[in-house]
């Protein structure tokens, strides 16, 4: 049996929209896989994955690159560091992550904390490739952009000034 070389065209039509984004209805099917079916769907059965699971890869994968020295807004990381002092609680790597998540692709948005002295430009660009090569290994979702919001510099005497705010009542 011969197989037909002749194919639909990639362009996009008039009603399909140029830029990409997170689309349920329309997913793209691997790059590898040419039966229309991504890895995630299979003729067994499907895989979905939750948008926490994607946040939480994400948070770990940013917090793994040097020069961030935390995740998340300063409300958050307040809330986080009390969570994380309750006895049983636990750090919330999702923190400062918001994802969307469709059938094949996801949309990573994360806030970090760079640490002072570091190239903000080039640890920005770490924590997207290393978010996106976390994601795509991990989950087979396809990531089609991270935006990194740097929202404050550490600086290493932050930690001394707030071990110094309560003086100590033995002399």
């Amino acid at each position: 049996m011969a197989e037909s070389t002749s194919q639909t065209s990639q362009q996009p039509s008039a009603t399909q929209p140029r830029t990409g984004g997170v689309d349920d209805a329309n997913p793209r099917p691997h790059a590898s896989d040419r039966s229309g079916r991504g890895p995630l769907s299979t003729e067994r059965g499907t895989t979905t994955i939750a948008d926490n699971v994607v946040s939480k890869i994400a948070g770990i994968a940013a917090r793994d690159v040097t020069g961030v020295h935390d995740v998340g807004g300063g409300a958050a990381r307040a809330f986080g560091a009390i969570r994380e002092r309750i006895p049983g609680g636990s750090t919330n790597y999702a923190q400062g992550v918001n994802v969307e998540v469709g059938a094949s692709e996801a949309a990573v948005d994360v806030e970090i904390v760079a640490e002072y002295g570091v190239a903000i430009a080039d640890v920005a660009e770490a924590v997207r490739r290393n978010v996106i090569s976390s994601i795509e290994r991990m989950t087979a979702l396809k990531v089609i952009e991270v935006n990194v919001g740097v929202n404050d510099v550490w600086l290493p005497e932050d930690d001394d000034e707030s071990s110094d705010a309560q003086p100590s009542r033995v002399q």
